[in-house]
């Protein structure tokens, strides 16, 4: 019987990085088919432009999803600051159930708030500024509607602008805010928080209004190796994909 949880986050997958690609395709298959549940929490791809692009490697994605869910496995996905307009259709055609921003879950009575962490980043002003604005229905609207061929194009602008404003901005900008923590986890109940985003992986431990709680962020993953963070046996635990 499938019992264990899985979380993973920040795959990136393009078809510019295989090893990634081929990598999250044996995870599906042989790891991921053995848990109870998946929950992928954002920017599974590097970019994600409409629900009608199925350029490569995309519909090798969605086959393997749609066969995990198909083998019973729950699968739920959370959007990231890169794949924030995928919708629906992928959603019905691969088997996988969207989350909101953030989604608290319960795991043996242990309530669990899910989210990809770039809300979390409240210091990154531009960037917040920018999310409001992409996030409006207005806003997706018109880009959805410009030709395949030219959201491709604004992709791939959008991936290098985006590398060369990082370079621009100090670690500590780019990294959670501890009170924007808080205030996530007082307003959902919660005393555990797992997210990605940041490429920091770690546990951190913190006192939350006089009581110990929690913050798992989770790897980012790379052509060499990656990290998953699993519930099992009513712990969580890190393993090596």
């Amino acid at each position: 019987m499938k019992q264990d949880v899985l979380f993973i986050s920040d795959l990136h997958l393009a078809l510019e990085k295989p090893e990634i690609t081929r990598r999250f395709l044996s995870f599906l298959q042989q790891r991921a088919v053995a848990a109870k549940s998946l929950y992928i929490l954002g920017d599974l791809f590097d970019a994600w432009i409409g629900d009608d692009d199925n350029t490569q490697p995309i519909p090798t994605i969605k086959k393997a999803l749609r066969q995990l869910a198909d083998s019973g496995t729950e699968v739920f996905l959370l959007q990231g600051n890169r794949d924030f307009l995928l919708g629906q259709k992928f959603c019905q055609e691969t088997g996988i159930r969207l989350l909101d921003e953030y989604a608290p879950i319960e795991l043996n009575d242990q309530r669990i708030l899910l989210t990809h962490g770039d809300l979390l980043c409240s210091d990154d002003l531009a960037y917040q500024t920018f999310r409001i604005k992409s996030h409006s229905p207005e806003w997706q609207q018109n880009v959805l509607s410009k030709p395949l061929w030219l959201r491709l194009i604004a992709a791939r602008w959008y991936r290098f602008r985006s590398f060369y404003h990082k370079r621009g901005k100090t670690l500590d900008i780019m990294d959670v805010n501890q009170e924007s923590v808080l205030e996530s986890l007082r307003k959902y109940a919660c005393y555990t928080l797992i997210h990605g985003h940041t490429h920091r992986p770690k546990l951190h431990e913190f006192m939350l209004d006089g009581l110990p709680a929690k913050r798992y962020v989770l790897a980012d993953w790379k052509p060499d190796g990656a990290e998953i963070l699993c519930w099992k046996n009513n712990d969580f635990q890190t393993e090596s994909v």
